[in-house]
């Protein structure tokens, strides 16, 4: 499997993504969105922050189980349950500074929105990875 990231001539400097993310691979394993919920079933308390840190380790879980690692993300889609871009910076930022960080160095969006689906839930995050 190859992955190959790249910024191209003519696109704006980005804050650690890659503008494109060309993959040659065998196997393709899509996460659902990950929510921040506990084993229990429970929300994660903490709010924007502490939501954040279990979709972390959700994500990490699950990568794990398919045989992938944060090195192996081709795409994520990051969503933020607010229209305030302090809070939609401190999630990217938080994630850059987790064990999951090299997924965010790849193609990726980050979107403020509505609601999501659970009450109170702020954040959710989509996963493609390759093998």
């Amino acid at each position: 499997m190859t992955i190959e990231r790249t910024n191209p001539d003519g696109l704006h400097a980005t804050p650690g993504y890659h503008h494109v993310t060309k993959v040659q691979a065998d196997t393709l394993i899509y996460l659902a969105g990950q929510c921040p919920l506990q084993p229990s079933g429970e929300l994660a308390e903490g709010g924007l922050g502490g939501q954040t840190e279990q979709v972390i380790r959700n994500i990490l879980i699950a990568l794990e189980s398919a045989g992938a690692t944060p090195d192996d993300v081709v795409r994520t889609v990051i969503y933020v349950a607010s229209s305030d871009r302090d809070e939609l910076g401190a999630v990217w930022s938080q994630l850059n500074a987790s064990p999951l960080a090299p997924a965010f160095s790849t193609a990726s969006t980050l979107l403020g929105v509505a609601q999501l689906g659970f009450t109170g839930q702020l954040v959710e995050i989509d996963v493609t990875a390759a093998l």
